[in-house]
Formats: C-alpha cells, sequence, structure tokens
C-alpha cells in the first residue's frame, strides 16, 4: 500500500491535550483532501516549500539535491525539482513528475540523472515511503568522509536512534540504477541513511517530515563534528547519551508526526512569505 499524507500518531506526545477545564487543545495535524487534483497540489506546494527552506539553510549547491514526492493519483511516479533550477526559486508549476523507469511523464524540463537513479529505486524499494530528500549539506559531506555515523550525543540525534543506514561505497557520480538499489538496501526500512564520501538521504511519509529530517540531519552531523573537535582540546570524548535514554528519547522526537509537526513552523512561514510556491 502506497503511503499517504496522514499518520495515526496526530498528537504531539509531549503536549497536553486539554486544559486545565478538561476543554480539548487544538494542535495542527495532516490535512485530509477531497479529490487527488486538491492533494496534488497541496503536495507540490510543500515540495516547493521545502526547496526554499533548502535554500535559506545553506543546503543549495550549483545543481546538487532533489527532493521528491509521490503523485496521489498515480503513486508510481513522482515529482521532483528541473535540473539546474535553484532551489530558492522553486515553485509548484516548476515541478517536473517522473515514471519508476526515470522518464518525464509531465512537465517539460530536464531531471537530474541522480535524481532519477536514487529516488526511483527508494520509491521503489519502500511503498510507504512519500517522500526523500538528498542535498550535499557540508557537515553531512564531512560527516560522509568519516569512518563514523550518527552519534547519540543530543537530544534531536536521537531521532535517528537506531534508524539510520550506511551506504559504504561511493563508486562516483549515482547515474546507475543498480547503484541506486544498492542505496536503498543500505536504508532498509530506516528513515535515513549516510552516503559515504557524498552526503546524506531521509525519507518520510510526508514531504514535511522528510525535509525535517534531513534539515535535523544536517544540523546533527554539524554538531557532533564540533563536539569531537572540542573534545580534541578537552583529550577526552565527547559525552555518550545512554541507550535507553535514546531509546525512550527516540520515541517522543524520532516518529513521523513528529517530523511532520516539526515542520509546520517552516511552512507556515514560507507560504505567507513567498506565496508564490503556490504558482
Amino acid at each position: 500500500m502506497t503511503a499517504t499524507e496522514t499518520t495515526t500518531e496526530q498528537v504531539p506526545t509531549n503536549a497536553a491535550t486539554t486544559d486545565v477545564h478538561g476543554n480539548p487543545l487544538s494542535v495542527a495535524r495532516p490535512p485530509s483532501f477531497a479529490t487527488p487534483a486538491e492533494e496534488r497540489a497541496h503536495r507540490k506546494a510543500k515540495l516547493a516549500a521545502a526547496f526554499r527552506m533548502f535554500s535559506r539553510a545553506g543546503l543549495d549547491e550549483g545543481v546538487a539535491g532533489h527532493i521528491t514526492v509521490r503523485d496521489p493519483e498515480a503513486p508510481d511516479t513522482f515529482w521532483v525539482n528541473p535540473f539546474g533550477t535553484h532551489f530558492s526559486q522553486i515553485r509548484s508549476s516548476d515541478l517536473v513528475r517522473v515514471n519508476e523507469d526515470g522518464r518525464v511523464v509531465e512537465g517539460g524540463r530536464m531531471v537530474n540523472g541522480a535524481a532519477v537513479a536514487i529516488h526511483c529505486a527508494v520509491h521503489a524499494a519502500r511503498p510507504d515511503v512519500l517522500a526523500a530528500a538528498h542535498a550535499h549539506g557540508p557537515a553531512g559531506k564531512t560527516l560522509s568522509s568519516l569512518e563514523m555515523s550518527i552519534e547519540m550525543l543530543t537530544q534531536d540525534a536521537c531521532a535517528f536512534h537506531d534508524d539510520i543506514g550506511v551506504y559504504d561505497d561511493f563508486t562516483g557520480v549515482v547515474l546507475d540504477s543498480e547503484e541506486g538499489r544498492r542505496i536503498a538496501a543500505a536504508l532498509g526500512t530506516r528513515k535515513a541513511v549516510i552516503l559515504r564520501n557524498h552526503g546524506m538521504l531521509t525519507v518520510g511519509t510526508s514531504v514535511d517530515s522528510a525535509a525535517w529530517w534531513f534539515l535535523t540531519l544536517e544540523r546533527t552531523a554539524q554538531c557532533q563534528l564540533n563536539a569531537y573537535a572540542a573534545a580534541a582540546g578537552l583529550g577526552r570524548p565527547p559525552r555518550q547519551i545512554s541507550p535507553e535514554a535514546a531509546k525512550q528519547t527516540y520515541d517522543v522526537v524520532g516518529y513521523e508526526f513528529a517530523g511532520w509537526f516539526q515542520f509546520q513552523p517552516i511552512w507556515e512561514r514560507i507560504s505567507r512569505e513567498q506565496p508564490d510556491i503556490f504558482d
């Protein structure tokens, strides 16, 4: 069954649900849609907003990077950014729809070959995944060049506790569908994978969660690198969070609704400040 932008876990686990009088408190929840066309427009606007967020966060580097989302009516196809368009300029109408063979079926613009090789394989291997994100962030690239994965050094790192893989075989720019399948295998059932000497990739059951997981993973990598640099001066390694505490924290910050929810303030800001994402 293909993923849809819904979840049964639609209340933050660390939030009160009623006031002192027992009245229910409102909170943002994933939307429902009357028609596939309405849902498609929403997904595309969220995708455009995710690219704008990546640009603001310094996750744009030339023509590298791509985020994808399945089409609600044809879930064996996905929407992706056109090759060579700056993340900060992407609108809904700029997006291109590609089938599982990597052929453009709607949009009329060229698509990055690496986006096709990686994302086609990930979407094919993970029917539960609605969206996937990859970019060449500086911290992610640096961490990917070291013989380490994400360590449980901070609360935010715990979102990836036992939930990140490593693809340990860099062979050049990913243009081969077979290598895309190997990356998908390294991702497995997890939400993220480190691509050795390359960068990182995240997935989610919404554009929101996939984009948020990538942003917080990039920042987590940066904090880990900083921690080890500071630790070298102290002469002792950074302090690790215990597996028990990491698992407990994961249950609060690492599940899909938590990722979706974290993106909502970003969505509100971008959709209000840059309404051309809907064009």
